[in-house]
């Protein structure tokens, strides 16, 4: 394959294979490295010996992820406090691929997250983007009669833990704005108002920050928690609104500087998950938009 060529088919797939990479890993600066890897194994490959350039790319993706994804257990293992993926600033338009969307959301990360590295992939790889069982083989090393059977087990476990229903972007943003405005202004009321009684805050500081080493559960604690940290805190706290994972999302910023992203969860109208990031390592995409595609 000549240089040109090989970068056009490359470029034409990118965004494709960036998403595939983050939603095995979670993580853009790991599937920033996927797709460095994918690069070296592409160029090396004779044009005339691919039938489906598309297919043979996401091949090497997740092939590349697999080994990624073994290498990072240990890693999460001695991570500090809950881990959480990277949150990615995206377009408004991702929300309207309502596919997309709950894919990448935190939430279905998070779920996806529960299964072993070979489970996560195929479920992956055949519930979002589609592909063929004799596709997925190939990438993971399996018969097909032995995909099913892991996309079984996976979905299985999916079913069990995903967010009751989905939800769209405009009951989203209006739970957001709710509990932006009482943060903002302070109101205690209104945010017990927006929370579910059994709402879910996880903090990802990654031993860099500070951030709770427990999920905080419970509207009262989780009010408690923002109001009486964000006094004793000095700064000047604002909260703006963004787009992450798909969904509307919170940007906190101290002194007018980036302090973390927060998405979340809604069900039925009210706030259920809220999952703030604050490790300096995962917000160095915030201040740009990451597309991402199924195609």
């Amino acid at each position: 394959m000549s240089a040109d060529a090989a970068t056009e088919t490359f470029v034409a797939h990118r965004n494709l294979l960036f998403t595939v990479a983050y939603e095995m890993l979670g993580s853009a600066a790991d599937a920033e490295d996927v797709l460095q890897e994918t690069w070296l194994r592409w160029v090396r490959v004779e044009l005339e010996h691919v039938r489906d350039p598309r297919a043979y790319l996401v091949r090497i993706t997740t092939r590349q992820s697999l080994n990624r994804l073994r290498t990072l257990k240990q890693r999460r293992e001695a991570y500090v406090g809950p881990w959480l993926p990277e949150p990615l600033i995206t377009a408004p338009d991702v929300a309207e691929d309502v596919e997309l969307a709950e894919s990448v959301s935190m939430a279905m990360m998070l779920v996806l997250e529960r299964l072993a590295p070979t489970e996560r992939a195929v479920f992956v790889l055949r519930e979002v983007f589609g592909v063929e069982y004799d596709e997925i083989a190939e990438a993971v090393g399996r018969t097909p009669a032995a995909v099913r059977q892991i996309l079984h087990r996976a979905r299985r476990h999916v079913e069990a833990h995903r967010p009751r229903r989905a939800v769209s972007a405009r009951e989203t943003r209006a739970a957001v704005e709710a509990f932006r405005r009482a943060l903002e202004t302070r109101d205690p009321q209104g945010l017990l108002d927006v929370l579910a009684p059994d709402v879910v805050l996880v903090n990802d500081g990654g031993g860099v920050k500070r951030a709770g080493l427990y999920p905080v559960v419970g509207a009262d604690r989780l009010v408690r928690y923002y109001l009486g940290g964000t006094a004793r805190h000095g700064a000047a706290i604002t909260f703006e609104m963004t787009t992450a994972n798909g969904f509307p999302a919170l940007e906190l910023r101290l002194d007018g500087e980036l302090d973390g992203v927060i998405a979340l969860r809604v069900e039925d109208g009210r706030i259920a998950g809220v999952y703030h990031v604050r490790n300096p390592a995962k917000l160095t995409r915030a201040g740009t938009e990451t597309p991402l595609t199924l195609r």
